[in-house]
């Protein structure tokens, strides 16, 4: 275990969290809207609403807001989003994997090309970054429930689970695991009466790429334009955050 969470997002500018935390509810309206179009309004049979609705408390939504979006999902109107991914290198080389949610492929897909040739980059095929981002399942646990449990006991559980790592940040446990293992991780939790504040699959970098620090500050001013898109749900890349460039992003 650790005390440094190796998935925590650099903020690349201050004064932001108002416009993350709009994005954040606007991913997990989708994510709701997707479950709840896919598999039924009833989070009781219903596994991957279940899971929005636990991030979308873990995020602190109204309940109004959840029961809301679960209840427009299944009106007529209701957009028709499209899970799409797509891949490309961004400034200096720098491998970028995008994923996304739209009612608008062909919007979607000419905004992100307009970005990645405005800073430089260029898109490439779906697949030809799979050497180099592995997608992993991460849960965190809240402090309050880690005080409860006896830590060997419920770290020997979570092991039984599939988890392949746990670290220890600010009091609360970050649980990670094999693509393959989330669901029977996600079963160990809900057995063991555990509410995760949230629970998603991520991409993390195998290699990483550094660059001289003006051009790395170049390739997060894209990175930057490509989250505020509200098509982009999750933009991971394999740029080397280095001490240098951290100091420089903390300062500005």
């Amino acid at each position: 275990m650790s005390g440094h969470s190796k998935w925590a997002n650099i903020k690349h500018r201050k004064g932001t969290q108002d416009k993350r935390r709009a994005k954040l509810f606007t991913r997990i309206i989708k994510d709701i809207t997707i479950a709840s179009k896919n598999g039924g309004p009833n989070p009781d049979s219903n596994p991957a609403l279940r899971l929005a609705i636990q991030n979308a408390r873990g995020a602190n939504m109204q309940k109004e807001k959840i029961e809301n979006a679960i209840k427009k999902a299944s009106g007529a109107e209701s957009a028709n989003y499209q899970e799409l991914n797509y891949e490309g290198y961004g400034h200096g080389g720098v491998a970028v994997f995008i994923e996304t949610a739209t009612d608008n492929p062909n919007r979607t897909v000419a905004n992100i090309r307009s970005i990645f040739l405005k800073s430089g980059g260029n898109l490439g095929t779906n697949g030809s970054l799979s050497f180099i981002f592995v997608q992993k399942g991460i849960f965190t646990i809240s402090e309050e429930f880690v005080k409860k449990q006896a830590p060997e006991f419920l770290e020997i559980e979570l092991i039984d689970g599939g988890a392949e790592e746990i670290e220890v940040v600010d009091g609360k446990w970050e649980v990670i695991t094999n693509f393959e293992d989330f669901g029977s991780l996600q079963k160990k939790l809900e057995s063991l009466g555990v509410e995760a504040e949230s629970a998603s699959l991520v991409r993390l970098a195998l290699t990483t790429k550094s660059l001289p620090l003006p051009e790395a500050l170049k390739f997060l001013r894209m990175i930057e334009k490509l989250e505020e898109d509200d098509d982009i749900n999750t933009v991971y890349h394999n740029l080397e955050l280095t001490p240098e460039l951290i100091a420089e992003l903390e300062n500005n």
